[in-house]
């Protein structure tokens, strides 16, 4: 009897186990999104580097959830360079790392899963196709390729199409920046394959090299069991080292209940 009870106790740990490295990876697919430029903001800007001119970025998000009992954290460090093609067209590959874990409290303590490892690689091109009076507009056609580790939640195990149109609207120091973008997101983790993506941004100079920045956005949730989609609100800063390198800060919050609590993200960005 002793040692039925014994197997009986290793099968429930096992099983509750398994439960939470499912959970895992859904936190992790949802806390996934493809490269956007102008870090600590989600929404894109129709601004590109011009012919010869580069960008290198490095950035970082630490994302916090707690549900039913479950904590969730996700930090993501990823990196992005962007090319100026032409004076119009960028060229933007992004890399991002992923660290995820899930605590769940039991009876016995703490229940724990941990997954890392390095996401889908994207890749992108923004093209300024018009521009007058303050007002330009640009599209960015994307791609992401299955690099991550699918088992882990780190990918989809299939290549990923996106389009995004964006507008950027400049009244006297401010700017205002809109995004509206559709998600072909092909996968083998059952997701939904038809995702969109609305978001607003402003920024204001409030002095030579200090800029606050806001954000408000609403994704498409990809957990085809939910009808709830993510929204957010991002505030932060963005300081300017010199004419080459800036430096920035962020803290974003979930609008509801399908999205993260909260996040804190920071970069770095080197333009040459």
């Amino acid at each position: 009897m002793q040692r039925e009870g014994k197997g009986t106790g290793f099968i429930g740990r096992t099983t509750k186990s398994i439960r939470l490295a499912i959970r895992l990876v859904l936190v992790i697919m949802l806390a996934a999104s493809p490269a956007f430029a102008g870090h600590p903001l989600v929404t894109d800007d129709t601004g590109t580097q011009g012919k010869g001119h580069y960008e290198l970025e490095f950035n970082g998000e630490f994302e916090r959830d707690d549900t039913g009992g479950v904590r969730s954290e996700v930090t993501t460090i990823a990196g992005s360079f962007a090319a100026g093609v032409t004076e119009t067209i960028d060229l933007v590959l992004g890399v991002p790392y992923q660290y995820g874990r899930l605590i769940e409290d039991a009876d016995d303590g703490h229940e724990k899963t941990t997954e890392d490892g390095f996401s889908d690689i994207s890749l992108e091109l923004k093209w300024r196709f018009w521009g007058r009076n303050g007002l330009s507009f640009a599209v960015k056609p994307g791609v992401t390729f299955p690099t991550g580790d699918r088992g882990k939640g780190l990918g989809g195990g299939r290549m990923t199409y996106s389009l995004h149109l964006i507008s950027t609207l400049e009244a006297g120091p401010a700017c205002f920046h809109m995004n509206a973008g559709y998600v072909q997101n092909e996968n083998k983790n059952d997701e939904r394959k038809e995702l969109w993506h609305v978001s607003l941004a402003a920024e204001y100079p409030v002095m030579e090299k200090l800029t606050l920045v806001a954000n408000v956005g609403v994704d498409r949730n990809p957990d085809p069991a939910s009808q709830t989609n993510p929204a957010f609100i991002l505030g932060g800063v963005v300081y300017s080292l010199s004419d080459a390198v800036d430096v920035d800060f962020g803290v974003k919050g979930g609008l509801n209940d399908v999205a993260p609590d909260y996040s804190f993200l920071a970069g770095l960005t080197f333009g040459f």
